[in-house]
């Protein structure tokens, strides 16, 4: 089955077919660093590292590029309130974006450029512009004239007399149309600046990415990702800046966008009071929890971020880990394993959009046989835990998860729980050996007697034929 992508610009799902055989090249927006970066960053940053380390399962050279728009509006309005440069505000949240991705697991991409690192680059791509009769010179402003790109709108499939007549937009007549947008913005007093053909001042937004694109991949690449409220109007106006300076069609061939985030149902946002920032989530949350939590759904539709789907999301990772523990504390023998297929469990899903969620599910089906076959009290050969092993080990390298010590991971989750817990884990223990001696006396009303104990105090016991195999907090 080979790889099917759900394309935004088309609106359907394509086979993938990268424009050099062999080899991709991918470029997703990356964040713009003025403050802590929230779940919404986390899920787009998650998203395209498992699309990224799945290109590169299928034997993909892959060329990786997200940037980081480093000189904006907020970014300034921080600097003015806090009393420091751009550069300071940038680089701190750059770092801390970086620490935070590399907890979730997130790999680095192949380059991160940076929009202060790329401004010659980008005044070049606006002289194509206006040579060509796409952009026009306003006062030591440029702008983009939208009505020359025949096709604006194709992307978001807004229609331009549709946006014109919709609009909210202040007059400025700067602008032959209300609809065109900044090139180049001529400088301001307490805004960061740079020497151009057209006066002093900075880029706009959207000229960063067109310019850094075509650096690093060429006028034309196979895949642009991002999150869905980037589609319009940033990621249209890349289309229009690039494929208005080249003349080539189509500027990026498959655009995958990721659904937004929401917290207990509502949109994440400042000013509602539920903006969450990953550092602030980490401190609860084991960061393969949270990971899980992202690729729990459908990469394009919403997430809904709430205590529940949290603890549910620890609870699967917890009965996945109990059950590769039990494996591993198992005696080999001559049993065979269940199969765990790669092509059912990975590869027919991910092949179809990058199905995570299916694959998720897969592996619960295998975890359940799992269970029943060490449930029967069989041994499984040396041979088939080892191809077992190896194959999981694929799985953990795509999605980024399913690959800590069991034990390591089940310890940690029980002293976390355990700390808001009114009993000690020696005291679990202790009464966990009376109810096993209790059993092997036929002391059944003692045995439940202690269950019922545990139970009352948020620990609940998972038996087997062989006695107690684990124990839980229950949150």
């Amino acid at each position: 089955m080979p790889l099917k992508i759900y394309n935004t610009l088309t609106r359907k799902k394509e086979e993938f077919v990268p424009l050099t055989p062999n080899k991709v090249n991918m470029y997703v927006c990356g964040i713009t660093p003025y403050d802590e970066c929230h779940l919404g960053h986390a899920r787009a940053a998650v998203v395209f590292d498992v699309v990224y380390r799945y290109l590169n399962y299928l034997g993909f050279g892959v060329t990786y590029i997200r940037n980081f728009t480093d000189v904006d509006d907020k970014i300034i309005k921080k600097a003015n309130d806090t009393g420091v440069t751009c550069q300071t505000v940038s680089e701190k949240y750059i770092q801390s974006y970086t620490e935070q991705m590399t907890r979730l697991g997130v790999q680095t991409p192949t380059c991160e450029p940076k929009a202060t690192e790329h401004i010659q680059e980008m005044i070049f791509h606006i002289q194509k512009l206006i040579d060509r009769g796409m952009a026009y010179v306003s006062g030591a402003d440029v702008f983009y004239e939208v009505r020359k790109f025949s096709s604006y709108g194709k992307l978001s499939q807004k229609k331009i007399d549709e946006l014109e007549s919709g609009a909210r937009i202040e007059v400025d007549e700067r602008k032959k149309d209300p609809l065109d947008f900044a090139l180049w913005k001529s400088a301001k007093p307490g805004e960061p600046e740079w020497e151009s053909p057209w006066g002093k001042g900075r880029p706009g937004w959207h000229i960063e990415c067109s310019a850094m694109s075509s650096k690093y991949l060429g006028d034309q690449f196979d895949i642009h990702g991002g999150g869905r409220d980037l589609s319009f109007p940033h990621h249209e106006n890349e289309i229009a800046q690039s494929e208005g300076a080249t003349g080539k069609d189509p500027f990026a061939r498959y655009w995958i966008h990721n659904g937004f985030v929401n917290i207990n149902s509502e949109k994440m946002s400042k000013s509602l009071g539920n903006f969450l920032s990953v550092k602030k989530i980490l401190e609860e949350w084991d960061p393969e929890v949270v990971r899980y939590f992202l690729l729990s759904a459908n990469y394009g539709s919403p997430i809904d971020y709430t205590p529940e789907a949290m603890s549910n999301a620890q609870e699967a990772l917890t009965r996945f880990y109990e059950a590769l523990n039990r494996l591993e504390k198992t005696e080999t023998g001559e049993d065979v394993l269940p199969e765990f297929s790669l092509q059912e469990i990975l590869e027919i899903p991910l092949n179809d959009d990058f199905n995570t969620t299916q694959v998720i599910g897969k592996i619960f089906e295998y975890v359940r046989e799992l269970n029943r076959f060490l449930d029967q009290g069989k041994y499984p050969s040396e041979s088939s835990l080892n191809e077992f092993k190896a194959s999981l080990q694929k799985v953990t390298n795509v999605l980024g998860f399913f690959g800590q010590d069991p034990q390591v991971f089940l310890d940690i989750q029980k002293t976390k729980a355990l700390q808001s817990s009114t009993i000690s884990e020696e005291e679990i223990q202790r009464l966990i050996i009376e109810r096993r001696e209790a059993r092997k006396s036929k002391n059944f009303k003692r045995s439940d007697e202690i269950r019922d104990q545990l139970a009352a105090q948020g620990i609940v016991l998972k038996d087997s034929p062989d006695g107690t195999t684990s124990w839980e907090v229950k949150k």
